[in-house]
């Protein structure tokens, strides 16, 4: 009994809520009333129990009284105890010291968001960027070896760059191809034939510097070989994977540049004492350089001289040009690498075919093409077998004048037909071998009658060539349609074996016709052809002659006097007063100023201003002044 007190005191009153959930439920009355209608003897003695309860909740009745009176006791206790204790008095807000400043309960960096309004309606979420869609993920970081060959590649192109192009862009252009490979070898990709090929084309077009020096071959060149340098990293194989893969460098850039930089600053923080170590050991190597080599080159001439020609012409005045030339390396052998690792997927891109037409609507008007190409054709026919009295007699034009008047337009319609077939295959009929039979026949019949244009065309350039002479505007555009031919020939190629090499076939045939342009040397075939054009009729342009490249001195060094003096005397300016180092020297410009010395000029004075003024002899080059290098 002593325990009850204490526990009524811990317990909380009853409430009338729960003395009536104590009750039994009336169910369980009925239930009870249907047992006692079974059985009756259990009723009396259950009755007797319910009176024994009565009498057990009688003196419970009592022992609730005497809790109560032990919670009243324990609640005066506890109010003893409260008045007790001290009444703290709450501290004054400290004011902010500046009074205007809304200070904030907790910095805003440790400031989460606010919520957002769920019952704000959200927009439309911006679909991804086709770079986004193209590209794989972001590779990992980069590579040590990748790394140190992109440095390499700008240390090398802010030192040797500056001085012109030669094999100093063959030795800038191997780090970057070795830290692209090493770039796509981290990243899982293999060699394959195609990227082999045009690995193997940009290297062989990066070899028109070393041997020319004529500049506007060598600019084809490069570009051509940046281009296939591109398809190298891509490795695209369809119509909008080669053309936009061969300029797809340029939108690696800003991805390389922060792909590199994050690699060169983790690889930083982790091996920081190996930086230090190489940095000390390599000041300490250019000093012992610098010291020794001064040295000795003051010590023998010979030894300076070789010295001054192997080392790269620095100095403080071209700096700006020099820091360019290094960030021009540093990012394009970055943009290289981080392609290399992650490449665009042009061919990704699907351009859909057009709408196919019924074949009326759509042989129609490509028949009545054919047919106006014929009548053309069967009158270029006459002329090219020697019609040309008859021409003459009708037109009142020399043969000169007639084939300059139409070149221009023969190269545009050979354009222009390449467009209609391109054209027509988008909406050519494709219900099944009948259509296909149609679309190749006369798609066929076209591309035969405009080889005939192309031939047309040359004919008529190689007539104007042999009048007025070769310049090099007249090369060009022969060249470009001659090109223009080839990729006749192919499509023919692809209708009878299938298109699917053709667009690949198409960038072959243009790196192999900027190689073959650059290797024939343009300025040595110009100066060849109007030397053995002066052998025949005595006419000679050399005021236009003096202002090519250094390819045509061989060709010029045949002429007779003064012819031959006057021709060459700019080229032996040049050569006298040229220090370019022997990596920015073509072999062009080696071979030219070997002839001068060899051969050395005669000073005529002023005759040089009247030789190649006449009428005649100037007739045909007033109006080609294409010369952009």
């Amino acid at each position: 009994m002593s325990d009850q007190p204490s526990e009524a005191s811990s317990r909380p009153e009853a409430s009338p809520a729960s003395d009536e959930a104590a009750k039994p439920a009336p169910e369980s009355d009925a239930a009870s009333g249907n047992t006692r209608g079974v059985k009756p003897e259990s009723g009396a003695a259950s009755e007797g129990t319910r009176e024994v309860k009565a009498e057990s909740d009688a003196g419970s009745g009592g022992t609730r009284e005497v809790r109560t009176e032990s919670g009243a006791a324990s609640e005066g206790t506890r109010r003893a105890k409260a008045a007790s204790v001290p009444q703290q008095t709450p501290a004054a807000p400290v004011p902010p010291q500046n009074p205007d400043v809304d200070v904030p309960k907790m910095p805003a960096y440790l400031q989460g968001p606010p919520p957002a309004d769920v019952w704000q309606r959200r927009g439309p979420q911006q679909p991804p960027s086709l770079l986004a869609r193209l590209r794989p993920p972001p590779p990992a970081g980069i590579g040590a070896a990748t790394l140190w060959s992109v440095l390499a590649t700008a240390l090398l192109s802010g030192l040797l760059l500056g001085d012109g192009l030669g094999v100093n862009l063959l030795i800038v252009t191997a780090p970057a191809a070795v830290g692209a490979y090493f770039a796509a070898r981290e990243a899982g990709r293999r060699l394959r034939p195609w990227t082999a090929v045009w690995a193997v084309g940009g290297l062989g077009l990066l070899a028109v510097p070393v041997l020319r020096d004529a500049g506007w071959p060598v600019f084809l060149a490069v570009v051509t070989a940046l281009a296939l340098g591109s398809l190298t990293l891509h490795g695209s194989r369809s119509w909008p994977g080669v053309l936009l893969g061969s300029v797809g460098l340029f939108t690696s850039v800003a991805g390389g540049v922060r792909w590199g930089w994050r690699g060169a600053r983790d690889r930083a923080d982790d091996s920081r004492g190996r930086v230090r170590t190489v940095v000390r050991t390599s000041v300490v190597a250019l000093v012992l350089l610098i010291v020794f080599g001064a040295l000795f080159a003051s010590a023998d001439a010979a030894f300076a001289d070789l010295l001054s020609g192997l080392s790269p012409d620095v100095s403080i005045g071209d700096s700006p040009w020099r820091a360019f030339l290094f960030a021009l390396g540093l990012v394009g052998a970055l943009a290289a690498a981080y392609t290399a690792a992650a490449p665009v997927r042009w061919d990704r891109i699907v351009v859909r075919p057009g709408k196919a037409r019924s074949r009326v609507e759509w042989a129609l008007p490509l028949v009545v093409l054919n047919l106006l190409f014929a009548a053309f054709i069967a009158l270029q026919l006459v002329v090219l077998l020697g019609g040309y009295d008859k021409v003459q007699e009708e037109t009142g034009l020399t043969p000169a004048a007639y084939a300059r008047q139409g070149f221009w337009q023969l190269l545009w319609a050979t354009v222009l037909t390449l467009l209609v077939i391109a054209l027509a295959l988008r909406w050519a009929p494709r219900g099944g071998p009948r259509d296909r039979t149609l679309v190749r026949s006369v798609l066929g019949t076209l591309c035969v009658l405009t080889l005939v244009v192309v031939a047309s065309a040359l004919r008529r350039m190689d007539l104007y060539v042999d009048a007025f002479g070769l310049t090099r505007l007249r090369i060009s555009v022969a060249a470009v349609e001659l090109w223009l031919g080839v990729v006749l020939v192919l499509i023919l190629a692809a209708g009878v074996f299938g298109a699917r090499m053709l667009p690949r076939a198409v960038a072959v045939s243009a790196a192999v016709g900027v190689l073959a342009f650059g290797l024939i040397s343009p300025d040595g075939q110009i100066a060849e052809q109007n030397v053995q054009r002066y052998a025949s009729d005595r006419t000679i342009d050399i005021q236009y002659l003096k202002g090519l490249s250094a390819d045509a001195v061989p060709a010029l060094n045949r002429l007779p006097e003064p012819l031959r003096s006057c021709a060459l005397e700019n080229f032996q300016h040049d050569a006298a007063t040229s220090d370019t180092p022997w990596y920015a020297t073509s072999w062009g410009e080696v071979r030219a100023r070997d002839i001068l010395e060899k051969h050395p000029l005669e000073d005529h004075g002023s005759e040089c201003y009247g030789v190649g003024r006449e009428a005649d002899e100037r007739d045909g080059y007033e109006e080609d002044s294409y010369d952009p290098y």
